[in-house]
């Protein structure tokens, strides 16, 4: 495994993750200037927190992004519409959006296809960003193929493994095979189980260009220790809500 690794290629890896349904509104707000802290990928939000996270990540390099059909995926597709819209109206620039399960399981491909493109063209005109999810623990090897051949061909920008909320998240078998089947232009994104540096760096030799994270504050910490940098004081950095 190769240990030449920056900071930033690290901290830019990451998604961190307030979707826990009981954080209160101060634990979402507290998340977001960590985020900003530590300077990560994005913060992806409860929904209804999404325009107050928007407002205070304005001004950093962290990107607002929230759930599509989560965690179970089966909501009507006119929902998830209605969902993407409404994020991207609140300011949303990453969508992570959960395929239908039960049609995936069902093999209606036609469905599946179909679901995951209306809101792909919905954010893409908008130049949005969609991470589609399958949930893989529920999934067979060949669902997992088959929807990593749908979302090659639909253009979505990322494949990714899990919710988190499900029986298990990434595997590294998973995450090789998505890779394997996923055409250059689709990145992976790991979520649930990946709760370390050594994690993080293992899923990077693989091609995993994302990670969603709740233990953020620990393996970034990690990172700038065995890099030799300062530890990150939250306090001194100012955020446009505080």
């Amino acid at each position: 495994m190769s240990s030449e690794f920056s900071y930033q290629d690290i901290a830019k890896m990451i998604d961190h993750s307030l979707l826990t349904p009981t954080l209160t509104t101060a634990e979402l707000e507290a998340g977001t200037r960590l985020a900003i802290a530590y300077d990560v990928a994005s913060v992806c939000i409860l929904p209804y927190a999404l325009s107050r996270c928007c407002d205070l990540l304005a001004g950093s390099t962290v990107a607002p992004s929230t759930t599509i059909g989560f965690p179970h995926g089966g909501h009507h597709t006119a929902i998830k519409i209605a969902e993407a819209e409404q994020a991207i109206a609140d300011g949303c620039q990453e969508l992570d959006m959960v395929v239908n399960i039960s049609k995936v399981l069902s093999e209606d491909w036609g469905y599946v296809r179909s679901d995951i493109d209306a809101v792909v063209q919905l954010a893409h005109a908008k130049s949005r960003r969609v991470k589609v999810i399958f949930e893989n623990c529920y999934l067979d090897n060949s669902h997992k193929i088959k929807l990593c051949e749908i979302c090659g061909e639909l253009g979505v920008d990322w494949v990714k493994t899990s919710t988190g909320y499900g029986s298990s998240g990434a595997t590294i078998a998973d995450l090789r095979l998505m890779r394997q089947h996923s055409p250059s232009s689709v990145e992976v994104k790991a979520a649930g189980g990946v709760r370390d540096l050594d994690s993080i760096l293992e899923v990077r030799e693989l091609g995993v260009s994302r990670v969603g994270a709740s233990r953020t504050k620990s393996m970034l910490d990690e990172c700038r220790s065995r890099l030799g940098l300062a530890v990150i004081d939250i306090d001194d950095v100012p955020t446009g809500g505080y």
